[in-house]
């Protein structure tokens, strides 16, 4: 079984194409030579790139990285929902995302039957959705996912949640989300969410939430590196996760460390 980091980004960095980078450590570039280090010490086989920038040209830089480099496994760029014919086909890309999170209205963007529209064809042709989105719309979130329901949606990043509220509200608020058979979760950006400082014993209760909600086969590890880096170490991040994993079966481990991320990204499976 592939162990997969399901989940970091590549880029040349640029202050206009990178606004939303705020740590002045990761305004530079990063690129598959940086990573590969690290995968292998983790002994991590190979990861899925995700876009960063919202643009028709990331995908073309990502797709030209994975073409280069093996250990890239697949990548999920970004695409525009409300344009007419909103999918680019490309034999590396397994999926694609925009950023919910930063639209002006993310309810309205989630409510949108032009949105709509588009996914229903992007789901008809079996590529898998990244939803990113913040803890304030995870209701909104689960509506979407229930009208969106005949190819995988993948949750990034536990939905951000607000770390200082605890792991028992946001049980609350994901549980209809995770209800949803063909929803997967991203074991990933904890880090971020919580800040400087952060403990394990903090973040732990938020993944053995997810695991009671989605369980394994629903759920996959992600580094979102290199944006962790502003908050922890690649092994860190993978520490982190193997403290949640420890006392699972192996085949349970299996599926969060690479199973889930290559049934719903990298074979083509219906949810």
């Amino acid at each position: 079984m592939l162990r997969i980091d399901a989940h970091q980004h590549f880029w040349h960095y640029q202050p206009e194409a990178f606004s939303w980078v705020d740590n002045s450590a990761l305004k530079q570039d990063f690129l598959p030579a940086q990573l590969r280090s690290e995968l292998s010490a983790a002994k991590i086989d190979g990861c899925i790139a995700v876009q960063a920038r919202p643009c028709e040209a990331e995908n073309q830089f990502l797709c030209d990285l994975a073409a280069r480099h093996d250990e890239i496994l697949g990548v999920v760029g970004w695409i525009d929902l409300q344009q007419p014919d909103p999918v680019a086909l490309d034999p590396r890309c397994c999926g694609f995302r925009h950023p919910v999170q930063d639209e002006a209205d993310p309810v309205a963007w989630l409510a949108s039957d032009v949105v709509a529209r588009g996914m229903r064809q992007l789901q008809q042709q079996q590529f898998s959705w990244d939803l990113l989105v913040t803890h304030h719309h995870m209701q909104q979130a689960a509506v979407f996912a229930q009208r969106h329901d005949a190819h995988w949606i993948v949750l990034d990043h536990l939905g951000k949640p607000d770390i200082a509220a605890g792991a028992e509200q946001w049980k609350q608020q994901i549980a209809p989300l995770a209800a949803l058979p063909h929803v997967v979760c991203k074991l990933s950006g904890l880090v971020t969410e919580a800040g400087a400082g952060w403990q394990g014993a903090q973040l732990l209760p938020f993944f053995d939430a997810a695991l009671a909600l989605f369980g394994p086969s629903r759920l996959m590890f992600g580094s979102d590196w290199p944006v962790s880096q502003g908050e922890a170490r690649y092994q860190q991040v993978c520490d982190l996760c193997q403290q949640l994993t420890q006392t699972l079966s192996q085949p349970e481990q299996q599926a969060i460390w690479g199973g889930t991320a290559q049934r719903v990204y990298l074979k083509g499976n219906t949810a």
